[in-house]
């Protein structure tokens, strides 16, 4: 069984705790099994890279780093407020709900 099947890529989102509080981004990268996110522009920490022939000269560079699914929320594309997501069926569909404006979210 697949958890956390309320957000997906693509989808903006403000992060509700952590060093990044407050941040928005859009999600680029979900892994369900972790329960993780990658959200673009937050969470940013430095790797060191190799030597190689993209990078000759290795060195330290800046990329984003997973965040916990928990400590995200998504930002309604209607009301452009952080909520919480209801999902119902519809037309043996499953649609996702803004809890604050009652909003189908896509």
């Amino acid at each position: 069984m697949l958890k956390y099947k309320k957000l997906k890529k693509g989808d903006s989102v403000k992060v509700v705790s952590g060093k990044d509080l407050g941040k928005q981004g859009r999600i680029l990268e979900v892994n369900r099994d972790k329960g993780r996110v990658l959200v673009e522009g937050v969470n940013i920490v430095k790797k060191t890279m190799r030597k190689s022939q993209e990078n000759p000269h290795g060195g330290i560079k800046d990329v984003e780093a997973f965040l916990d699914i928990s400590n995200v929320q998504l930002i309604c594309p209607k009301c452009k407020k952080s909520t919480r997501i209801a999902i119902k069926e519809a037309d043996d569909k499953k649609v996702r709900i803004c809890k604050k404006c009652n909003a189908e979210v896509e």
